[in-house]
């Protein structure tokens, strides 16, 4: 129910910006980073990126995907993705969330070993905690490059609501971005939910984004960390 106060917002698509230009790097994505900007000269032909939910793994693979030219592959049963990886790099997101068949994703890992075209995985949990039951799959996957991705600290959450928020054309006082940084659930996720939501909710109510708007929506949520 809306208010009679409020009015609708317009609703305009705010599309993430994924590209290299837009990537804000701190230390824990220095390794991750330095593995996309390498490419094609890997340590090995299947890279894994390891990280939390909004930890940054998505716009990595956006960027390297981008750089090149990689095919987003499911290795399902009776799929493709081992011919698609056999002429072009492929990706494959969320490997533990979405599944995966052994022996489909086998036969992808050994395509792009033999034709070097290369594979890049992204996963919540690492290899070695993925249901695997194909011992050939579970030796692939020791010789991929793991890299691993921890949680966001304040400053780059910081960064991260300031830059979501310039690109919607808004900008709140920094006095402010602490506060919230101070009580949001770290993850880059969680970033960009809390500012869609204070767009909206002040393009509703016509009012600037301030302290008692930013605890409406961080109280909304219902993850917020505890403040000593």
């Amino acid at each position: 129910m809306v208010r009679k106060f409020e009015q609708l917002p317009l609703v305009f698509e705010h599309e993430p910006q994924t590209g290299r230009d837009d990537l804000l790097v701190s230390e824990r994505l220095k390794a991750a980073v330095s593995i996309i900007d390498s490419w094609p000269r890997w340590p090995s032909p299947v890279v894994i990126l390891a990280g939390p939910v909004g930890s940054g793994k998505s716009h990595l693979a956006a960027i390297w995907r981008e750089n090149s030219a990689a095919v987003a592959i499911h290795p399902t049963a009776g799929s493709d993705a081992a011919d698609i990886a056999a002429t072009n790099p492929v990706l494959f997101e969320d490997a533990d969330r979405r599944g995966f068949d052994d022996r489909a994703l086998f036969h992808v890992i050994n395509s792009a070993r033999e034709n070097g075209t290369g594979l890049l995985i992204t996963s919540r949990l690492w290899p070695m905690s993925w249901p695997v039951e194909l011992a050939d799959l579970r030796s692939r996957l020791k010789a991929a490059t793991v890299v691993e991705i921890g949680e966001p600290d304040d400053d780059l959450l910081a960064q991260v609501l300031v830059k979501l928020l310039a690109d919607r054309q808004l900008s709140v006082d920094d006095r402010l971005i602490g506060y919230i940084v101070a009580r949001m659930e770290r993850s880059l996720e969680s970033a960009q939910t809390i500012v869609e939501r204070l767009d909206h909710l002040a393009l509703a109510r016509g009012t600037r984004i301030n302290r008692a708007l930013a605890l409406e929506v961080l109280n909304t949520l219902g993850k917020t960390r505890e403040i000593d």
